[in-house]
């Protein structure tokens, strides 16, 4: 059996305020081509299909048009929902959908009733772990005490590996894929990832999946392996300028009659670039240097001496796909610290640079009366409590 694992397709999120669904959309394709193209029999998507628990019209849209897509090109789908997806809502109607080829895997209570499909070597038993959020699946599993996230799933696979030894002939179980949205041990985040992370308690270990041949793991956006039989194939398109560097992939998993055969990673098509510029207003209008970037989306950090003004409108002409912007002036933050620059100076000399900045250069007739100014203001505490002791 040929499984494709992609996951965290995020359907209707933005990229600092623009929409993406065309880009997800044109990546969507790219997947259902890679489907067509190796012979893929399922794809597997373990959590964060939409972006949001509540998607719009035309990100379910979109995320339809993408299922369709891969069960035309000749494959079935299993999904299970992440921790931006409303279990309720991407389940409605599964049992109608499972006729179709796309099964959703959404309640905790089912997390032991796997998608069985069959290959010329027999059965290969999928089963879905929802995100489990411990608060709210501590009870439906069994464990009231649990407050972690390895605890929690240690029940969930406690439950699995139940019911797949249940289902071994002559003392062997068929075999076995486990789709999972969380954050193992020894991974890395990219930055644009939700947190999970409930009283610091987070991650869970590899180990806590052993007894199946393939774990599908969603959560992080970067391709990672974490052991031949654990992995992330991350995102399927940036979704933080700290992704830039990253080549977005699936991975084609080919099990044969003993399991787990071989692993092939297939990188996806770019379909916007990033890049972080810096210069001045004018450098980044005019240099080559930055002729690459003009089709990316574009983060910009301005050195601009002055602030410049409408400098997002002006650098459109050129990047049109500009997102960000900051002013960074070229003296650097310290010197920008008013302690760091009265450190160590009268009064008298301070007032005196601001004028200088402000005007110009005071005179020094202007001098004696900032001096005047300054010492009654010196002695201005005093006379006060003088006055009050009059007064009583």
């Amino acid at each position: 059996m040929r499984i494709l694992h992609t996951s965290d397709w995020h359907i209707g999120r933005t990229f600092h305020g623009v929409d993406l669904l065309a880009d997800q959309a044109l990546v969507l394709d790219a997947v259902a081509g890679l489907v067509a193209e190796h012979a893929v029999d399922v794809v597997v998507v373990p959590g964060d299909v939409y972006d949001r628990a509540i998607p719009s019209a035309d990100a379910v849209t979109v995320c339809n048009k993408g299922f369709e897509a891969i069960r035309a090109a000749g494959a079935m789908i299993v999904a299970t929902s992440g921790n931006h997806d409303s279990p309720a809502r991407l389940g409605a109607g599964a049992a109608f959908s499972a006729a179709g080829g796309l099964h959703l895997m959404t309640r905790v209570s089912e997390v032991d009733r796997p998608v069985v499909l069959e290959d010329e070597h027999g059965p290969v038993a999928f089963y879905g772990i929802p995100y489990l959020e411990p608060e709210a699946t501590r009870a439906e599993l069994g464990v009231p005490s649990a407050r972690s996230h390895a605890a929690i799933l240690d029940a969930a696979m406690t439950r699995i590996r139940t019911e797949l030894g249940g289902r071994a002939v002559d003392g062997t179980p068929p075999r076995a894929v486990l789709l999972a949205h969380a954050f193992v041990v020894g991974a890395e985040s990219t930055g644009s990832e939700r947190s999970i992370s409930v009283g610091g308690v987070e991650t869970v270990a590899a180990s806590s999946f052993d007894g199946v041949d393939y774990v599908a793991l969603g959560h992080l956006h970067s391709p990672q392996t974490l052991t031949d039989r654990v992995r992330y194939s991350g995102s399927p398109l940036p979704y933080s300028f700290g992704e830039r560097s990253h080549r977005k992939a699936v991975w084609i998993v080919d099990l044969d009659a003993d399991g787990l055969r071989e692993v092939v990673r297939h990188d996806l098509p770019v379909v916007r670039g990033l890049s972080q510029l810096t210069g001045t207003v004018e450098e980044l209008l005019t240099g080559d240097q930055f002729a690459a970037a003009e089709a990316d989306y574009v983060s910009a950090v301005l050195t601009d001496p002055v602030r410049p003004q409408d400098a997002m409108r002006t650098l459109r002409e050129r990047f049109p796909h500009m997102v960000h912007l900051e002013w960074n002036r070229p003296e650097g933050v310290t010197d920008l610290r008013y302690r760091e620059k009265v450190r160590g100076r009268t009064d008298a000399q301070i007032a005196t640079s601001f004028l200088t900045d402000m005007r110009s250069e005071p005179t020094s007739g202007e001098t004696r009366l900032l001096e005047q100014a300054l010492s009654f203001a010196v002695r201005e505490p005093e006379n006060a409590a003088v006055a009050a002791e009059d007064i009583a």
